[in-house]
């Protein structure tokens, strides 16, 4: 058995900002991913700048990487009526292959041990956690599971939310053409959404969320968007003017937008493993990186024996979850309840059309406020 103080489950963007702030708070940190870096990911690739003191407080340069500054938002639906915004806070565009790659060389180089490994079974008895992999048994006092948005391990802990069956399917890949560089789109299609922005490059990422129920009538990907997607016009003039650059679309089936625990078996979920946000917040990464924070200073506290045990640790982190997403996770489940029904949502482009600056209420609704380390 190997022997180790913190244990993260997933080596994603959630995973390895826990790894980088514990590691540079002096602790012993082994992340365990089952995938080699980098690789790309299915993700909308838009960040809030809401995250970006806290990014500089790790002494992160998200900026050597020549992200795409954004602070303009058009929002359409199928028909094609639109309703263009500035962004309150704007934010930054990065691909995961480069931001993964960057955050995975960073932890490296600060001492975190990263293994790709299977995780199979995690099992806490007595105070301690031990987590077998395809390779490995190790214990640990502390888990993080970071291990994304669905997995064999949510299986295995028998979470609520893997009982029930999800019909959304994503899809995603980067192209080249002509798009704004200081914009991204959130364009809704018949049984979906698609979000557009440019990364670093100037390469466009396209990510759409579809309804199972209306992509099964087609073949492949390439037959769906050429049926469906398009008939959004702005989608059907960006996707004519774009050359895709991945050899075929990323995809990602049974995403589940139900409410998950924050804490399953005493493990810490962060990221998309504690809770997906809705596409149409638009803001999975910052929240990523936010709940990866939150996290990390409460084992802080809890090692510093602020927190005097670990049932008081799990209720400050619960707490900190709910009081930071909750709302916001539920305004994204409003808004696309809104959106799949034709008679609300032109109802809905309708105000914001005579009233614009609701648009800016409703972004701020799905956005956190600046964060900064505090521990």
């Amino acid at each position: 058995m190997i022997q180790n103080s913190i244990v993260i489950v997933g080596g994603g963007l959630a995973g390895l900002i826990a790894a980088i702030h514990l590691k540079n708070n002096n602790y012993n940190v082994l992340v365990i991913e089952k995938t080699d870096f980098p690789k790309h990911k299915v993700c909308g690739e838009y960040i809030s700048n809401e995250v970006v003191p806290y990014l500089k407080s790790l002494g992160l340069d998200i900026n050597s990487l020549h992200p795409t500054n954004i602070d303009k938002l058009s929002f359409s639906l199928v028909s094609g009526k639109s309703v263009n915004t500035v962004l309150p806070m704007g934010g930054f565009g990065i691909s995961r292959y480069q931001l993964d790659d960057y955050l995975y060389n960073e932890a490296k180089n600060r001492g975190c041990v990263i293994v790709q490994e299977m995780v199979t079974d995690i099992e806490f008895l007595d105070g301690r956690f031990t987590i077998v992999t395809n390779l490995n048994t190790y214990t640990a006092a502390i888990v993080i599971g970071a291990f994304g948005k669905r997995s064999n391990i949510d299986q295995k802990l028998n979470r609520d939310f893997i009982q029930k069956k999800s019909y959304w399917l994503a899809v995603k890949a980067h192209y080249s053409g002509d798009f704004p560089k200081d914009s991204v789109g959130l364009h809704n299609f018949k049984g979906g959404y698609c979000g557009v922005s440019k990364v670093e490059k100037d390469i466009i990422n396209i990510c759409y969320l579809a309804d199972y129920e209306t992509f099964k009538k087609f073949k492949n990907v390439q037959e769906y968007q050429n049926n469906v997607v398009v008939q959004n016009p702005h989608l059907k003039v960006i996707f004519e003017k774009s050359n895709l650059l991945f050899e075929k679309p990323l995809t990602i089936s049974q995403i589940s937008f139900e409410k998950k625990q924050a804490i399953e078996n005493h493990i810490l979920m962060i990221g998309d493993t504690a809770g997906l946000i809705h596409p149409l917040c638009g803001n999975g990464m910052a929240m990523a990186i936010h709940s990866a924070k939150i996290v990390s200073e409460l084992i802080h506290k809890y090692y510093s024996n602020e927190i005097k045990s670990r049932s008081e640790l799990e209720e400050k982190y619960i707490q900190e979850w709910n009081f930071n997403f909750r709302n916001r996770l539920k305004m994204g489940r409003l808004l696309s309840n809104i959106l799949q029904k034709p008679k609300l949502s032109a109802v809905l482009m309708r105000i914001l059309i005579i009233f614009p600056f609701l648009l800016s209420l409703i972004i701020k609704k799905t956005h956190g406020k600046p964060i900064t380390l505090n521990s």
